[in-house]
C-alpha cells in the first residue's frame, strides 16, 4: 500500500489533498460477481482521544466471519466535519495490514462520493487499498432525497442539495432500505464501484438487520455500543 500523502496535516492542508484526490476516484465497476469470495466491513470507534478500528472479512457466500483485525492508536485529528478519513484512514489502515486474507470488497460505515469534496472515508480507503469500496452510512451528511419506500430493497436517490458542495442536482448515492419499516442506510461509491453495483453488494449481505452483517459485525468489534 503506497501512501498518497502525509498525515500530519491541517485542516486546510486536509482539504487540500481531498481536492486533489478527488478526480482519482473511480465511480467505474470493476468488482466481479464470480470472482467476488471475501468482503470486508469496516468500521471506528473513539474514546477518551483513543480510536479502535476493526476489519473484518466475511466469506460472501455464507456471510460467515473469516478474519477478524482490530488496531488501537491515539486518534490523530481534531473532529472536523468533512475530514473524517484523516482521523480515521490511519488507524483502519493498521488494522488492514493484519489481514492474511484479501477481499475483494469493502463496506465502510462512513461516505464514499457523497461527500462536498467527493472523498469522503469508503473513497479514501478505496484509494489507499486499490479496493472497490461502498459508503455505507447510517445518517446523511449531505443530499435531498425522497423517502424510500417501507419494504426492504427499495432505495431513493440522494442527490446533493448544494448547500455545503456547490453542485447542486447531482446523485451522489442512493437511500436504500434494508429492513422493512427501519430507518434507511446511505450508501454510495466509494471506489471502483457504480452506484447500482454498490447497492446490490449491500443488499446481498444484509441478513435480516438495518446493517449488512460486514458493517454490523465491524461495529461490534469496533466496541461501539
Amino acid at each position: 500500500m503506497a501512501p498518497l500523502h502525509r498525515w500530519d496535516v491541517s485542516p486546510a492542508e486536509a482539504r487540500a489533498i481531498q481536492q486533489r484526490l478527488r478526480a482519482r476516484v473511480s465511480r467505474r465497476n470493476s468488482l466481479r460477481w464470480d470472482l467476488l469470495q471475501f468482503v470486508a466491513g469496516v468500521d471506528v470507534s473513539v474514546r477518551d482521544d483513543v480510536s479502535r478500528a476493526a476489519v473484518v472479512v466475511l466469506d460472501f457466500a455464507e456471510m460467515t466471519v473469516v478474519e477478524t483485525a482490530t488496531a488501537e492508536q491515539p486518534t490523530p485529528f481534531p473532529y472536523v466535519p468533512g475530514l473524517l478519513s484523516f482521523r480515521e484512514c490511519p488507524v483502519v489502515c493498521a488494522a488492514f495490514a493484519k489481514l492474511a486474507v484479501t477481499p475483494q470488497a469493502a463496506l465502510v460505515d462512513g461516505a464514499g462520493i457523497a461527500h462536498p469534496r467527493r472523498i469522503g472515508l469508503a473513497s479514501h480507503l478505496g484509494l489507499l487499498w486499490d479496493l472497490p469500496t461502498v459508503g455505507c452510512a447510517k445518517t446523511r451528511f449531505i443530499g435531498t432525497y425522497d423517502e424510500p419506500h417501507e419494504t426492504a430493497g427499495h432505495y431513493a436517490d440522494l442527490i446533493d442539495d448544494g448547500q455545503l458542495s456547490k453542485r447542486p442536482g447531482e446523485l451522489i448515492g442512493g437511500v436504500l432500505r434494508t429492513r422493512d419499516r427501519v430507518k434507511p442506510l446511505f450508501v454510495s461509491i466509494g471506489h471502483r464501484i457504480d452506484l447500482p453495483t454498490a447497492l446490490d453488494l449491500v443488499l446481498a449481505c444484509c441478513r435480516g438487520y438495518r446493517l449488512p452483517e460486514p458493517t454490523r459485525l465491524a461495529h461490534q468489534a469496533a466496541g461501539r455500543k
